[in-house]
């Protein structure tokens, strides 16, 4: 039987993360585990409840209330996230949350929060998580680190093709200032801010095809395992 790994993939927005995440722990039969998606549901939470996440006493005393899981769809075969016992996959990729996302990712307690959920779910090994922070900060001992990019015009056409199906009138424009909006956020945080891990290999899926990433993927796993 083959060892167990730890597979963290960080990266800009819209670089294929996830595509990727899901095609590797499909392939290797590991647990898939969305981070962004818990930042997204956090987030939708804050918005609902009216939290003003720039006073700390109102994140803490919502955090204590938010319960995260992740749970397989019967039909997909895919993991879906769950907050407090609700189906809230496809309600937090909408524009608005991920207008607020980076925002709400920056706050030390929320990250604390994620990130220690995040550490638990990895403790049994057989896992891929995608992310920002995933190789830096939750899993620095990782044994593969992927570092995911893509051309910024490619990634822009990526999301709106995604944000379109959900609201045709949506413009690319929106897109891209939310796309630099984020970028900039995430990567100047004070916080865990979004870099390449020292170890990290680096991923370029600007002109491949997912099967061509998994291959590619699948490839540095080898020579870990």
């Amino acid at each position: 039987m083959m060892k167990k790994i730890i597979i963290t993939i960080d990266g800009w927005s819209s670089c294929g993360k996830s595509t990727l995440a899901k095609q590797l722990a499909k392939a290797l039969r590991y647990v898939y585990v969305d981070s962004g998606a818990m930042y997204r549901a956090i987030t939708l939470y804050f918005l609902r409840n009216m939290v003003d996440w720039t006073k700390e006493k109102q994140v803490n005393e919502a955090l204590e209330n938010i319960e995260l899981d992740f749970r397989p769809n019967e039909k997909s075969g895919e993991t879906e996230i769950y907050l407090n016992g609700e189906n809230v996959e496809y309600v937090i990729r909408d524009l608005i949350i991920a207008e607020k996302v980076s925002e709400v990712a920056t706050i030390k307690a929320v990250r604390t929060f994620a990130v220690a959920q995040q550490r638990k779910m990895g403790e049994k090994k057989g896992i891929v998580m995608d992310g920002r922070d995933i190789g830096t900060v939750v899993f620095p001992e990782a044994e593969l680190k992927i570092f995911m990019t893509a051309d910024n015009a490619i990634r822009v056409e990526r999301r709106f093709r995604e944000l379109y199906a959900q609201n045709p009138n949506i413009t690319i424009e929106e897109v891209k200032n939310n796309l630099e909006m984020r970028d900039y956020i995430d990567s100047h945080r004070a916080i865990s801010p979004l870099r390449k891990a020292e170890d990290a290999v680096v991923l370029d899926n600007s002109n491949i095809t997912p099967e061509q990433q998994l291959e590619l993927a699948l490839g540095f796993v080898k020579q870990k395992i």
